[in-house]
């Protein structure tokens, strides 16, 4: 298998097609180096870049040095400032994870970092059974509607097999019988409204979104 290479993007009009390219992106802005290939390689599904270039740097307002992550869904740029320390793969990879908030965010430990720093207030939460046979079905609709509200509302999916996601069942007072259910939460106020469900469909989401916002 070719190894993707990390990209070099050599002035700011590479950088901004690249970074418009996909949810998440990094960009190490530095000389290639093996550690970076490595926490590129680790994470394929996000594409790595590196600028050297003095003018990509001043545009994206980045220091030497950093290893720059941007989010598309709350429009959003992350740094992990390496200040001359060695570039090491393992932090790297941590630093993205915690850090990679997609149209649907799937809630873990790991993630829960980026969703209570992620700069939208509001939050959807799908709660389910990822085992279930419908769920596939389920998640493309969740999907579809996420789309309409991209850079509004962050949209996470919670799956009730993990025992670290039990206390969200608790905090939104609902039974694993009522489930799947749609449940939104506004940060600041801790606001929130629940809808249990029988099936899902773009609709359903957007109204229920409408709703609350209004």
């Amino acid at each position: 298998s070719t190894k993707k290479k990390p990209i070099l993007l050599n002035n700011i009009a590479d950088a901004e097609a690249f970074i418009s390219g996909a949810e998440v992106v990094v960009v190490g802005f530095f000389q290639v180096s093996s550690q970076f290939r490595l926490a590129a390689d680790r994470i394929p599904e996000v594409p790595f870049g590196l600028s050297t270039s003095p003018e990509v740097l001043s545009h994206y307002g980045a220091a030497a040095n950093t290893v720059t992550l941007f989010r598309m869904i709350d429009n959003d740029q992350r740094d992990l400032d390496l200040n001359n320390n060695a570039i090491d793969a393992e932090k790297m990879t941590r630093f993205v994870r915690m850090n990679e908030l997609r149209l649907v965010t799937e809630y873990n430990p790991v993630t829960a970092i980026g969703v209570m720093q992620s700069s939208l207030e509001l939050h959807l939460l799908l709660i389910t059974d990822k085992m279930s046979p419908k769920h596939p079905e389920r998640m493309r609709k969740y999907r579809a509607a996420a789309e309409l509200f991209k850079g509004k509302v962050l949209f996470i999916l919670i799956d009730i097999n993990l025992k670290s996601n039990e206390h969200v069942l608790s905090f939104f007072k609902l039974k694993k019988s009522q489930l799947p259910a749609l449940a939104v939460f506004h940060s600041p106020d801790e606001e929130q409204d629940v809808l249990t469900l029988d099936e899902l469909s773009v609709e359903l989401v957007q109204d229920f979104c409408n709703r609350f916002l209004h």
